[in-house]
């Protein structure tokens, strides 16, 4: 049991270090795509016609396979809390890359995240031993999963149907919530597939079963849609921003999510469920810090008439001569001299 926590774990580190590399290729291609015609932010779809894009969506999508079967052999209070590293991965190349500054806090914030992580492996839960798809079926249509179901779909449709088109654009929260709490529905569907596929290739088939479908059908249809608001939260703000605070809402919504459906700690000491917490506070407050020492994105000037604001000094020189200076402190080309008798 506990080699197989061991695969799921070394699958989720590779894993996190291809989804925190899409990130940045993504966003390169999204700013390539925005300078020719509307950005995904407000609704364009140029960037499906950048290479540089796509080459970030099959990078992410080999992460998301490998995260895919490290669901399988671990669970998922295990694997979620492992996207830490794709946040370090992401702020590293961003700073880099997309010259997204990454202060000394920042550092700190890596850290806390690799030391919560840590904490987490070492007092992760076995994972429970399922033989059929029909059982985790059984799982899902738990009346508390449903009602757990049920609200991330009122909310999701709130989130989507009123507060996107206001907020979107001026709130982070409402992108990344939509993809956090979809998200965790994501997981659960993808983990029941996963168990799925394993049985079917150990000589079990469950490709017999509806609920294999159905899972499948959840899956795809949350997929998509985390995706198209992920993009528009990446086209919108920061990535050092959007990284670490859907990594947050992302697993905390995850855990709670396999916590009611699976009963992930069910069995376990207190001791385990307390250090396993710590842990998860730990990576929460890594990344806090990263998201409270970045530098946000300059605004994005959609009127052509708006006037710009560039900062300029005076300096008087030794012979009574007054000469403008620009924002870093250097002469321009040009320079206006004005005279003591100019203002008489």
């Amino acid at each position: 049991m506990y080699s197989s926590n061991l695969k799921g774990f070394i699958l989720a580190v590779v894993s996190s270090a291809f989804i925190g590399s899409s990130f940045i290729i993504k966003k390169k291609g999204l700013r390539r795509a925005g300078v020719n015609g509307p950005g995904a932010s407000v609704g364009g779809y140029g960037y499906l016609l950048e290479p540089l894009w796509w080459l970030g969506m099959v990078t992410m999508i080999v992460g998301e396979i490998l995260n895919f079967v490290a669901y399988v052999y671990a669970p998922a209070v295990l694997v979620t809390p492992l996207g830490a590293l794709s946040i370090i991965v992401s702020a590293v190349l961003a700073h880099f890359l997309l010259k997204e500054k990454l202060q000394k806090m920042g550092m700190l914030g890596c850290l806390l995240c690799v030391v919560g992580s840590t904490m987490i492996v070492l007092h992760a839960p076995q994972e429970l031993s399922l033989n059929s798809v029909e059982e985790i079926w059984e799982l899902a249509i738990q009346p508390a999963f449903l009602l757990y179901t049920a609200s991330v779909v009122a909310l999701t449709l709130v989130l989507i149907l009123y507060c996107s088109p206001r907020y979107g654009q001026t709130n982070i929260m409402i992108y990344i919530g939509i993809c956090s709490v979809i998200g965790s529905l994501t997981v659960m569907s993808i983990k029941a597939i996963g168990i799925s596929i394993k049985l079917t290739l150990e000589g079990i088939n469950q490709l017999i079963y509806f609920q294999t479908w159905i899972f499948a059908m959840v899956a795809i249809t949350c997929i998509i849609t985390q995706l198209n608001y992920l993009n528009m939260a990446l086209d919108t703000f920061n990535t050092a921003i959007v990284s670490p605070i859907y990594y947050a809402m992302f697993t905390s919504a995850t855990i709670l999510a396999s916590a009611i459906m699976f009963k992930d700690y069910s069995g376990q000491s207190a001791s385990s469920i307390a250090s396993e917490l710590c842990g998860l506070i730990t990576v929460l407050s890594g990344t806090a810090i990263l998201h409270s020492t970045r530098d946000p994105d300059p605004p994005v000037i959609t009127d052509l008439y708006t006037p710009l604001s560039p900062k300029v000094s005076w300096c008087i020189q030794g012979n009574g001569e007054w000469k403008q200076k620009d924002e870093d402190g250097t002469s321009p080309n040009f320079f206006t001299i004005l005279r003591p008798d100019y203002f008489k």
